[in-house]
């Protein structure tokens, strides 16, 4: 039987690589233009086939590592990514350009008073301009005042900045350890099949092992896109605080001008 068994495969190797022999040579005995479009075609199927076939590992992967746990990662993946993606979007849209704004406010001030320099941080969006509208609403008061209500606005300011970060930090520690979970119960279903078993066989343990082995590859993936999401997150509120501050030491210093310029 394995004699017969062994000579039908050769047999089927050697009918396959005869096959394929006489496709390329009549490939070869086509006209070139031909001869591009049926190697295009090939080369388009190829790709195909490893496009699916990636699409077919991931999915056979992701179902052979248990419904239980790899869901879970995978909705600490999607819950992360939006709330980072939604994040992001808020910063870019809180960036503004200080030092255009700090020179509009200027000279609006100069030219026009407090209200007017209101009206121009009323027409720009970002914290910046906001912290600036609250320190003009105090500049009739005092100097300190306005100081004041410019550190006390900078922090509600930065707070709304790193409102929900804490949950992108929270997912990228909570997949890996779910993994490692899945880790430690994989190892634990193929003792208990060996315990069962009474004896140490590979085919029982592989099982559980692959299991653990793939909660932990899918739980450090997510924890690895989720950390590049925050860096940036993380980067990008650092910048906009520091133009925060900077701003606020500016329009101190326009305050202190335009109190001395009216006295005179």
């Amino acid at each position: 039987m394995k004699r017969l068994f062994s000579t039908l495969v050769i047999a089927s190797i050697m009918f396959f690589s005869a096959a394929q022999v006489n496709a390329t040579n009549y490939v070869n005995t086509l006209p070139g233009n031909i001869q591009t479009i049926v190697q295009d075609d090939e080369a388009s199927l190829d790709t195909q086939e490893e496009e699916l076939g990636f699409h077919q590992e991931l999915k056979k992967r992701f179902i052979e590592g248990g419904a239980g746990f790899m869901g879970i990662v995978l909705l600490c993946l999607i819950l992360g990514l939006a709330i980072a993606i939604e994040r992001i979007i808020f910063l870019n849209l809180s960036t503004t350009n200080t030092k255009k704004l700090a020179q509009d406010v200027e000279d609006a001030l100069n030219n026009g008073g407090v209200e007017a320099a209101k009206e121009v941080c009323r027409n720009t969006s970002g914290p910046v301009a906001s912290i600036y509208y609250q320190g003009l609403d105090r500049a009739d008061e005092s100097i300190e005042a306005a100081e004041k209500a410019v550190v006390a606005y900078g922090g509600v300011q930065m707070g709304q900045l790193e409102k929900n970060v804490s949950w992108v930090s929270l997912f990228i520690a909570l997949a890996p350890m779910l993994g490692f979970m899945g880790t430690v119960i994989g190892m634990i279903q193929a003792f208990d099949k060996i315990e069962a078993a009474g004896d140490m066989q590979p085919s029982l343990v592989a099982g559980g092992i692959k299991v653990a082995l793939l909660t932990t590859v899918f739980g450090l993936i997510v924890a690895i896109i989720l950390q590049i999401f925050y860096n940036y997150i993380i980067a990008k509120i650092d910048s906009i605080v520091n133009d925060m501050e900077d701003a606020s030491i500016l329009l101190i210093d326009m305050l202190v001008d335009y109190k001395n310029k009216k006295r005179i």
